[in-house]
């Protein structure tokens, strides 16, 4: 396909204009709204227009910001490109050699520019790509073709920013609290973020997004970015003082972590940006990309009991089956064995490595309670940490060598246990054999993949060097090749809950354990954040006992079901101390969400701005005929009764009829009837999205779930 230097991206409602016109690598002058059929000359003139101008006290000739900024051609912000040989060759002049196109249907959906440094000694592929749902992804390939090494420091991409947005925004965290957010004004200087945990930790943002000041998942233009990698990561917005303004991510290497040998090659993890009027918006491209992935999960997610908070490490053949008994007598379609099956493991501080089932609980093995599980229709999961190691494990007694390190001793020990360095070819052939082995000799449907503590000092205990960036890639492929082996195998990221979500990590597993904290009041806001990246059948959900074992908090089973319902659907509880109106009553909320369960991970997530003291979320159909919507009392509110709640995300046109599916709106002291709860009221979408219905009076901690239909 022709094209002249200014080249137009289009796909998915997504715009990206780049300028290769007399600059050393091209920049990206727009990135947002589809700016519709442009002629050459239109584009020609549209980059025109975004050139900067000489100032006073400035350089002789104006640097615009290009796809990797570089000092040589006077850019004076965060570079993209740091390395250097042996202390020289710091400086690096990338600069275009040619370009290559992708079409589809007549368009420019992507570009790869090849680019070179003759006296560097360097060559860089540059991957640009707009998706059919929107999203912007970047990626580069640096390729050494000098003799000596050349070692990266970093090798970042960049994202510009529209004119306007003065508002950043991302989340930070810790175990059993992810996703909490934050936000700051977006002035001149450098935000960063930065995970150094050797995962992506649960301190991590998976975004970093910019927008509009008092930006909302209903409104407001949002930019942001992310990077699909499961280590360390640095995700920075900029302001310079000369206005540009960027969002920019890439991997975190630590010193010596990549150097290049004479032809070789180091290509970053994919940096993908998304944009929309309002944060659901932005979630809504990264959700249907990931649907339209040919391996997305595709049949009904199987609701799922784990037992660790039934059962903890005591474990037997009689308490599981009987446990087993009544998660099928509920309507449980899978059962996971948590944590306490292998050798040596009756508490947290042995057996991790001996990946052996412990002969002194299971002395037939775990063949029996498979086959009590599996007669009682139901798929069997068992949990695993394959990265990790114990001291006190016969592993660990005989290739001490194996852990990870950073000096000759080793680094200060997270939940009485080390890890693994999984770029060593032994350790990678010794965990696919005792996985490949577990999973031949047992029908095993899922494997719970756990990794429970942030890394320090990951370096190899040959040479010193450090090994995020290997073992990642290493996790990746054993993944990979246990899959390959065993088709129909679904794993679950499971990382202290929530620490290693990302969109790396989601090539290679089904599901994410979104946190570790089962308290719902919690989960409403780790679940809205988490999904701005991940749409709710990718993120584990379950309801758990009335007195939360991670909080202490005494909550009701609508509040606890409710919240869980949209997810991947689960249990967490010993469902043997309930009584048969108990049991009943947790069979009710599994049969919704299974009446529920095609809408809710197929449709349009809708997040409504509200105050704090209440939560409105939903999911819309594809066609906007139906919709699923819960109404949180979250705390008291100001008012007495609250106001009115809103719908956003329906058809305007159409006429919904709003009905109470599940939960009460009855029961204060004083309280009258609530006029629409009382029969099924219709109302059109324009008139649910801007009048909206009356709250209801509920006691903090409770929920109602509304169904809407069309049939319009």
């Amino acid at each position: 396909m022709q094209h002249s230097g200014v080249l137009h991206l289009r796909n998915g409602g997504t715009s990206v204009v780049l300028d290769a016109r007399d600059t050393p690598l091209p920049a990206i002058i727009w990135w947002g709204e589809d700016l519709g059929d442009l002629t050459d000359a239109e584009l020609d003139d549209l980059a025109t227009a975004a050139r900067p101008q000489r100032v006073s006290g400035g350089i002789d000739e104006p640097v615009a910001l290009t796809l990797v900024p570089q000092e040589s051609s006077g850019w004076f912000g965060t570079p993209g490109l740091v390395g250097h040989r042996g202390g020289r060759g710091f400086s690096t002049r990338l600069e275009t050699r040619d370009l290559d196109v992708t079409v589809h249907d007549g368009q420019i959906t992507g570009v790869v520019v090849h680019a070179g440094d003759d006296e560097a000694a360097l060559a860089a592929d540059l991957e640009l790509e707009v998706t059919s749902a929107g999203l912007f992804r970047q990626r580069a390939t640096l390729t050494n073709l000098a003799d000596d090494e050349y070692a990266v420091h970093a090798l970042t991409l960049t994202f510009p920013l529209p004119a306007g947005a003065d508002e950043l925004g991302d989340t930070t965290g810790r175990h059993l609290r992810e996703r909490s957010p934050q936000r700051r004004a977006f002035t001149v200087g450098t935000h960063l973020r930065e995970s150094r945990r050797g995962r992506p930790g649960s301190d991590a943002s998976l975004l970093l997004v910019a927008g509009r000041q008092g930006f909302g998942f209903e409104r407001g233009l949002v930019h942001g970015v992310h990077v699909a990698w499961s280590g360390n990561h640095r995700l920075l917005a900029e302001r310079t003082p000369t206005s540009e303004a960027f969002l920019s991510a890439g991997e975190l290497l630590a010193p010596g972590e990549v150097t290049l040998g004479a032809g070789e090659s180091y290509r970053t993890a994919w940096a993908i940006g998304s944009w929309g009027d309002g944060l659901d918006e932005l979630a809504h491209r990264f959700h249907d990309d990931l649907r339209a992935r040919p391996h997305h999960p595709r049949r009904p997610r199987p609701v799922t009991l784990n037992t660790w908070e039934a059962v903890y490490f005591d474990q037997s053949l009689e308490r599981l089956s009987a446990l087993a008994e009544r998660a099928a007598a509920v309507g449980v379609e899978r059962f996971v064995l948590d944590d306490g099956w292998f050798r040596g493991r009756r508490d947290d501080t042995a057996g991790l490595g001996d990946w052996y089932v412990d002969e002194t609980v299971w002395p037939d093995g775990l063949g029996p309670l498979i086959d009590v599980v599996r007669g009682l229709g139901m798929e069997f999961g068992l949990w695993v940490e394959p990265e990790m190691v114990n001291l006190d494990s016969d592993l660990a007694r005989a290739h001490p060598d194996w852990i990870l390190r950073g000096r000759s001793e080793l680094p200060v020990p997270g939940r009485q246990q080390h890890v693994l360095d999984l770029s060593r070819p032994d350790v990678q052939a010794y965990l696919l054999e005792r996985l490949d082995a577990l999973l031949t000799e047992y029908d095993i449907a899922y494997l719970k993949w756990d990794h429970n503590r942030d890394l320090l000092e990951p370096g190899s205990a040959d040479d010193g060097r450090a090994r995020v960036h290997e073992t990642v890639q290493a996790l990746y492929a054993l993944l990979a090749e246990l899959k390959a082996r065993h088709p129909g195998l679904e794993i679950e990221s499971c990382a202290s809950g929530g620490a290693r979500v990302d969109l790396g990590i989601l090539e290679h597993t089904d599901r994410v354990w979104t946190s570790d904290t089962l308290d719902p009041i919690e989960r409403l806001q780790i679940q809205r954040w988490t999904g701005l990246l991940l749409p709710p059948e990718l993120m584990g959900a379950h309801l758990t006992t009335p007195t939360v074992h991670s909080t202490g908090r005494t909550v009701a089973l609508d509040l606890s079901a409710g919240v869980a319902l949209p997810g991947h659907y689960g249990i967490e509880w010993d469902l043997t101390t309930l009584d048969d109106a108990g049991l009943a009553d947790v069979g009710a909320w599994v049969s919704l969400h299974k009446r529920y369960r095609d809408l809710l991970h197929s449709g349009v997530v809708m997040n409504a701005d509200t105050d704090p003291s209440s939560d409105v979320r939903g999911v819309v159909s594809r066609r906007r005929d139906r919709a699923l919507v819960t109404y949180t009392q979250v705390t008291t509110s100001v008012t007495y009764p609250p106001g009115r709640f809103t719908v956003p995300g329906l058809d305007p046109e159409r006429r919904y009829t709003v009905r109470i599916v599940a939960g009460s709106v009855t029961g204060g002291p004083g309280q009258s009837p609530l006029g629409w709860a009382q029969r099924p009221i219709t109302l059109t979408g324009r008139q649910l999205g801007h009048v909206g219905l009356q709250a209801p009076v509920l006691y903090p901690g409770r929920l109602v779930v509304l169904e809407l239909t069309s049939q319009s």
